[in-house]
């Protein structure tokens, strides 16, 4: 007996049976674009074979030269390529896993002056226009493709995956918005669909009947001028025609103005979109976006949204999800918090992708957990990421541990973090950790302040102290309407309906978000689809519908130092919906402020060096998020010992998570 009957059922697809009905989806990496990486690559797909996945599809492949996303990005275009490609699918094999290799097209997306599309049309993504194919052009394309697949057999893979949705090559054919042909390959619906079915039809002619062929159709485009419902359902069929084993859903373009796997977006938010297709077509049909846990996935296979599910930045986070699952120990998943910031956030800055929560995620070359040869006593002080991931690690390889906090919760800055609107799936990281540390026996010490003294007889000391809140040297700081960040949020201290927030941060935005917010919208799918103008797709044109955010409950400025942007420094996948978010709460954005002092009548202002046009902001409560401080207290005191910092008590700049969990992890391999 299982508790996820659904998701763990065999699928037979004829040639081969997939074991469970879960898919690792398609992640670049970073390891896919230069062949000394393959190795990488290789153990980082085997680990996650290991783990009980029924099929994985690697990062995109561009079929040609015109088609990479960068100037050295991934391809697979020749044989001595494909060869190459065996120790990646020989790895898998080994494990009994089964992979598919993705082919991506950008199209108009690619980040380089060769770029070709439908039409001479530039997104806004990317500085380079791309170049109209001619019908011959068009052709060569459609053959590359097959030819791609032909190769990805030759390296041993078990299928393809051609990437037809998330705006790349194939969604731009399909699409009124950015197909303005008028020759066979546009104009009528018909033509647009024609390039994705030939694709399709001359991939099953290259590779036989014996080789999966997944299509990811876009079946939400989130963009004006995207595809209809009645578009979109003739497509799957025509694409099941041509010769397709699986259609594996896509939701949202690049460019689209809707957040798609943000933590934000409610879990499962896009599986009603699934359900609509999935009884138009005979072929199994996979349903995707924001299913990080078991549950969440049995109840939408059980309510039949789908047949399969495909789950990819989940399986960064734990590599044994699915081994998890199936043992009875879903409670010990590693949750994927859809943080974005070290996937594709990493991508997007042209750097090796990991994982926040998982810093061994695509390094399992690199950090290696390895059991101990000589077993330590390790104290670690404070339970925050840092300190968490320093004692769970250590633990894993044999040390003796025990964990000392202040305060009578474990998460620090994360149990801060999981009260912002939005940011909900925080609490599964400390709900990990807490699992954790009970499985590897880490001695914890609540609501303990250590001392020197308490460290005594320890070999090796981690202090993952953290930081405090900084007090900034504002006249009247001490006013009765100033709170810190935490006493706001963590400690529920009452917050007017005037508020300003000094400090632009990432922290004052989040603060903005939870000033600004009644019902968190990540809890509830149609009070989220209507703040993000999330529409049906059957009656509106890509999905798309008029936002109605809902109203905030206070006036709120937010408030800058630096003249510049806010929200500059956040995220590149993230940044732009938090910003969004400001804008539809219109929270009131000040920049190049200084802060003159604080009364009873408010928040005294003036802006630039000169000091110009003062201000008075007549608010009732002024929240302080104007960055932290390390907290230090013991260091000195631990004088003459082995002591490590990590953390916010090493840096305590920006608040980093990820910093912070990846240089904890590191050091507790290493002790």
């Amino acid at each position: 007996m299982t508790a996820y009957p659904h998701l763990l059922a065999p699928l037979d697809l004829g040639h081969v049976t997939l074991p469970n009905r879960v898919i690792m989806g398609s992640m670049h990496t970073g390891l896919e674009d230069r062949a000394k990486d393959l190795p990488r690559l290789a153990a980082y797909f085997a680990e996650r074979a290991r783990g009980g996945v029924g099929l994985m599809v690697t990062g995109g492949y561009a079929p040609s030269r015109a088609g990479r996303l960068t100037p050295f990005g991934s391809e697979l275009t020749n044989r001595r390529q494909a060869s190459r490609h065996r120790i990646v699918t020989d790895a898998v094999h080994a494990e009994g896993g089964r992979i598919a290799l993705q082919i991506l097209h950008a199209g108009r997306y690619a980040y380089h002056p060769f770029s070709v599309s439908a039409s001479a049309a530039k997104a806004p993504i990317t500085p380079f226009k791309p170049r109209a194919l001619s019908d011959r052009g068009v052709r060569r394309q459609i053959a590359a493709y097959a030819e791609c697949a032909a190769l990805a057999r030759e390296g041993g893979y078990d299928g393809v995956e051609i990437m037809g949705s998330e705006g790349y090559f194939i969604n731009q054919f399909l699409a009124e918005r950015t197909n303005r042909r008028t020759d066979d390959w546009g104009g009528t619906a018909e033509n647009r669909r024609r390039l994705a079915v030939e694709i399709v039809r001359r991939t099953r002619e290259q590779v036989g009947p014996d080789f999966l062929i997944i299509y990811r159709l876009s079946m939400a485009d989130l963009v004006e001028g995207g595809q209809s419902w009645d578009e979109v359902v003739t497509l799957g069929q025509e694409i099941e025609a041509a010769g397709a084993s699986i259609i594996n859903t896509g939701i949202g373009w690049h460019e689209a103005r809707v957040p798609t796997i943000v933590t934000s977006v409610p879990r499962a938010a896009f599986t009603s979109v699934t359900a609509a297709f999935r009884p138009h077509v005979g072929i199994p049909v996979v349903t995707s976006n924001r299913i990080n846990l078991p549950q969440v996935a049995e109840e939408v296979l059980a309510r039949g949204d789908a047949d399969l599910v495909s789950l990819a930045r989940p399986f960064l986070a734990d590599p044994e999800w699915v081994l998890k699952a199936t043992t009875g120990r879903g409670d010990e998943i590693n949750v994927c918090i859809a943080c974005n910031q070290a996937c594709l956030d990493h991508v997007f800055a042209r750097e090796k992708a990991s994982c926040m929560v998982n810093p061994r995620a695509a390094r399992e070359t690199e950090l290696v957990l390895s059991p101990t040869r000589r077993t330590k006593r390790i104290a670690v002080v404070g339970a925050g990421p840092a300190g968490l991931a320093a004692a769970v690690t250590a633990a894993e390889r044999g040390h003796s541990v025990e964990l000392f906090e202040a305060d009578q919760e474990l998460g620090g800055q994360f149990g801060i973090a999981r009260r912002i609107p939005g940011k909900e799936e925080f609490a599964e990281t400390i709900r990990y950790y807490r699992r954790r540390l009970d499985l590897t026996g880490v001695k914890v010490h609540l609501g303990h302040r250590a001392t020197a003294a308490d460290l005594d007889g320890f070999d090796e000391l981690v202090l993952a102290t953290g930081v405090v809140p900084r007090v900034p040297a504002i006249p009247g700081i001490d006013h009765p309407k100033v709170l810190s960040y935490a006493e706001a949020v963590r400690d529920g201290r009452p917050v007017g309906r005037r508020v300003a927030v000094i400090g632009a941060g990432g922290i004052g935005v989040d603060v903005s978000e939870f000033l600004t917010t009644v019902d968190s919208p990540a809890l509830n799918v149609e009070a989220w689809k209507a703040e993000w103008g999330v529409g049906d797709p059957r009656s509106t044109r890509g999905a798309l519908t008029e936002a109605r955010p809902e109203p905030s409950p206070r006036e709120v400025y937010l408030l800058q130092r630096k003249a510049e942007k806010i929200g500059k420094g956040l995220g590149k996948t993230t940044g732009w919906v938090h910003r969004a978010h400001l804008k539809n709460k219109k929270v009131e954005q000040l920049t190049g402020v200084n802060y003159e002092k604080i009364d009873d009548e408010g928040l005294h202002i003036t802006f630039g060096p000169d000091k110009k046009n003062p201000r008075v902001l007549e608010v009732d409560t002024i929240v302080i998020c104007a960055g932290q401080e390390s907290v230090r207290d013991l260091h000195q005191a631990l004088e003459g010992r082995s002591v490590h910092l990590v953390g916010g008590a090493d840096v305590a700049a920006e608040l980093d998570a990820k910093r912070a969990i990846d240089q904890a992890t590191r050091l507790a391999l290493k002790l």
